[in-house]
């Protein structure tokens, strides 16, 4: 990998957006990479945390590169693709956002099921500036995020979110300190490795489906008969009898 720095543990992965001399700007070797950790995730799903390296998580798509695209590129999803990869994971993906979340870094993090943000996080979509739209996801997921009102702000008038109102209007879960936002951010992960796997998978598959009763009672039906869930449930009751 020459964008990513990864680290593999037995239940999560951890992705550290690595191009200092571009703050971490999304080129397409990021994205030809961040496929390769996608691949990696759907044959062995584990959990995702996503963060950048110096004090930026991501201050862009690469502009040099989109200068040069074209109608047949665009009709691609180059980064959408990868993004929407990263969304439909087995399991959950968290962002811990430090400093500038722009452009297709900030698309990149609205990929992920859960977001942290250091103070200095700053979020924005400035992509009609370069004649251009977001069009890596953020005109539709930045709207179930935030609402409509404020994703129109970000989209159309070019506001930017600071860390107190993302968390203010629910695009991040917490604002940490620089200095412990990973510490929290593998905090989050290891509550729900705890979880049981398959619940935690179905759980995210029918909540992103937007659910349904049918869909509910049939995932349902699979946990009921589920190992993991007898034996989580008598240890339960078990504890409860001590």
């Amino acid at each position: 990998m020459t964008t990513l720095a990864v680290e593999e543990f037995d239940d999560r992965v951890v992705v550290t957006l690595h191009r200092p001399e571009a703050r971490n700007a999304i080129n397409a070797a990021m994205v030809a990479e961040l496929h390769d950790v996608c691949a990696a995730l759907e044959a062995e799903p584990r959990l995702l945390l996503i963060t950048g390296a110096g004090g930026t998580f991501a201050a862009g798509a690469d502009i040099g590169e989109l200068r040069d695209r074209g109608r047949e590129q665009a009709l691609q999803g180059i980064n959408r693709a990868v993004f929407d990869r990263i969304a439909k994971l087995p399991l959950p993906a968290v962002a811990a956002v430090d400093g500038y979340a722009l452009g297709g870094g900030a698309e990149l993090a609205y990929a992920c099921d859960v977001r942290l943000a250091s103070p200095a996080a700053v979020f924005g979509n400035p992509e009609p500036g370069l004649g251009i739209l977001a069009a890596a996801g953020a005109c539709w997921r930045l709207r179930e995020l935030v609402g409509a009102s404020v994703a129109k702000q970000v989209l159309l008038a070019g506001r930017r979110l600071d860390a107190d109102d993302a968390l203010r209007f629910g695009l991040v879960a917490e604002v940490v300190p620089a200095e412990k936002l990973l510490e929290r951010a593998h905090a989050v992960l290891d509550r729900m490795a705890r979880s049981g796997p398959l619940a935690l998978r179905l759980t995210k598959l029918v909540a992103d489906g937007g659910g349904h009763p049918l869909t509910d009672d049939l995932a349902q039906a699979i946990l009921f008969e589920s190992d993991d869930k007898r034996a989580r449930m008598d240890a339960f009751l078990a504890g409860g009898r001590s």
